[in-house]
């Protein structure tokens, strides 16, 4: 593995893209910091993380998806990756929230940003952001945020963590080179939170009740509603209430 460490940067995923704008670099180069200052996460949301205690990294995925389409199946591939990867860690009760946050039990303990890039040869080059809260153990004013040594009781090593989730990302990204992506997609809804549970959930200023029933290829949750219709949501349109 080809690994860039920064004592501080404001984005990974800014500077492994710029890295990319100027130079070669190879696939699967990993940034990663100990201090990111302006961390993103879905949207232009903010992702804030205790320097020092957790991991904040980037990696390079190129020659991989040949058209836009095929875009949420590299989400499905990163979640599904990191999800397996603390599940070798012994992190208890792991889940996906939709569409790409890890959990451990009800709290928040990952987040994935993928910004691609498209050449002017048309290639695609995905710059995977990754936050995991590792060994923080302070979390007030964040009531669903947690982190690995809560959830398993136990400090990590931050690089064997990385290493444990790129190697098995490399091993999903091959599959995906395969066009196997049936597996991919089973070990996502097997473990996407709340999938068949009713619940409320908040679009814009109405709240409703409704079922998870699965996640569409372009990455739309479905949801079974009261009236028996099903809706689908595109990110950001719909927000899980738990």
């Amino acid at each position: 593995m080809n690994i860039i460490k920064l004592s501080a940067t404001n984005s990974t995923n800014d500077y492994l893209k710029q890295l990319t704008a100027t130079q070669h670099v190879d696939n699967f180069t990993i940034v990663v910091t100990e201090n990111q200052m302006e961390g993103k996460g879905q949207m232009g949301a903010k992702w804030n993380a205790e320097p020092g205690k957790n991991l904040t990294f980037s990696i390079l995925v190129r020659d991989l998806l040949p058209d836009v389409t095929g875009i949420f199946n590299l989400n499905v591939a990163v979640a599904v990756s990191i999800a397996q990867a603390l599940e070798q860690l012994s992190i208890p009760a792991l889940k996906i929230k939709w569409p790409n946050d890890i959990l451990a039990g009800n709290k928040k303990i990952g987040g994935i940003l993928i910004e691609n890039s498209f050449k002017t040869g048309g290639e695609i080059f995905s710059v995977i952001g990754i936050g995991l809260n590792v060994n923080q153990k302070n979390f007030d004013g964040l009531p669903k945020a947690s982190s690995l040594c809560v959830a398993a009781g136990r400090d990590f090593n931050k690089d064997e963590v990385m290493v444990a989730v790129v190697t098995k990302l490399q091993h999903n990204i091959a599959r995906l080179m395969n066009n196997d992506t049936a597996y991919l997609w089973q070990g996502y809804i097997d473990r996407l939170y709340k999938i068949g549970v009713p619940m409320p959930f908040e679009s814009g200023a109405n709240k409703f009740m409704g079922i998870i029933r699965g996640v569409t290829p372009t990455g739309q949750l479905e949801v079974l509603l009261e009236n028996d219709t099903t809706a689908h949501y595109a990110i950001k349109e719909v927000q899980l209430l738990y």
